[in-house]
């Protein structure tokens, strides 16, 4: 099934989300309006504002509000694309060309910020505290997990732990946030916001998992991007990590090394040690793990098309191909 498929119940309240988008991303400033659109227009799968969407909705939210706060989940991590690429030096990302290979980084650093202050912008709207606690609280969240993954690069010493901590920070964090503000919104009680967050969270954390996973057994037309990158830049991935653990010690040298120096020299060996002991399928069972808690958190919630998409893309994070 297709994320679109996924999304059908929601289709409409999608279009909506995307007018806000148009009209909260416009500027007088040409080179923002340029950069913003170029990112908005340039795909993606739209999960974390559809999460919004679909945990208000399975609630039997009537009103407006979540379309503004889907729409400031998009900015936020729209934003953090922006600095992301620029961080990893990207140059490719959903097929295209990353905007600070096409506007540089400067510009790409400072739409960014543009965009987490025009998010803000639009939470205040909303009027309403917690949320804007819970936004704020993610977006610092988000920020630590970014330097602690720039920390970790290179270090081959980087347990499993300390990867799921970058992963809950970075990524996770934000699916939370997501699913926890359609309850908000919903005025649900705070058992069943707490469950919705579980959702999110796990639900990211999986998705993650199978985005490093990719990076190592997908294709750069299907994924949109450089096979290779993680190793590229030195981040030791679950993939790799599993190597480390349990290869030989020749494969965990190769790792080991290779996340070292980083760069590609080294990929068909380190992918050779990747194959030969069953770390993708390590990988993939463990994103199955967080996707089958995902699920769990979220059995109580009333029979509905909704909630019945929110277990479906718990599945989906795992079987997915890009």
């Amino acid at each position: 099934m297709s994320v679109l498929q996924l999304l059908a119940p929601i289709a409409a309240d999608m279009k909506a989300v995307d007018a806000v988008l148009r009209d909260r991303l416009h500027s007088d400033v040409v080179l923002i309006r340029q950069v913003a659109e170029y990112i908005v227009q340039s795909g993606g799968k739209r999960l974390r504002p559809a999460l919004v969407l679909l945990a208000a909705d399975a609630l039997g939210y009537q009103g407006r509000h979540h379309h503004e706060l889907a729409a400031v989940v998009e900015i936020i991590h729209t934003s953090t694309l922006l600095h992301d690429d620029v961080v990893d030096e990207s140059e490719l990302r959903r097929g295209n060309k990353t905007a600070n290979a096409l506007f540089g980084n400067a510009a790409s650093v400072l739409v960014g910020d543009f965009l987490y202050t025009r998010a803000f912008q639009t939470m205040v709207a909303v009027d309403d505290m917690r949320v804007m606690q819970v936004l704020a609280e993610a977006t610092n969240i988000i920020a630590e997990g970014e330097v602690l993954q720039l920390l970790n690069c290179h270090n081959p010493d980087i347990t499993v732990d300390d990867y799921l901590q970058v992963i809950r920070f970075k990524t996770a964090k934000l699916f939370e946030a997501a699913a926890r503000l359609g309850a908000i919104v919903a005025r649900a009680d705070a058992d069943t916001e707490q469950r919705l967050a579980d959702f999110g969270m796990h639900l990211g954390t999986a998705f993650q998992i199978i985005d490093d996973v990719l990076d190592y057994s997908s294709d750069e037309a299907t994924t949109g991007k450089h096979l290779g990158d993680d190793l590229a830049e030195g981040k030791p991935t679950l993939p790799l990590i599993h190597v480390m653990q349990h290869g030989s010690a020749a494969q965990a040298a190769v790792v080991r090394q290779a996340v070292e120096s980083g760069g590609r020299a080294d990929f068909s060996a380190v992918l050779a040690a990747i194959q030969a002991t069953g770390a993708l399928v390590a990988a993939r069972e463990h994103a199955r793990g967080e996707a089958k808690r995902a699920g769990e958190a979220v059995t109580k919630l009333p029979p509905s098309v909704f909630k019945d998409a929110l277990l479906q893309l718990s599945d989906f994070a795992v079987v997915r191909d890009h």
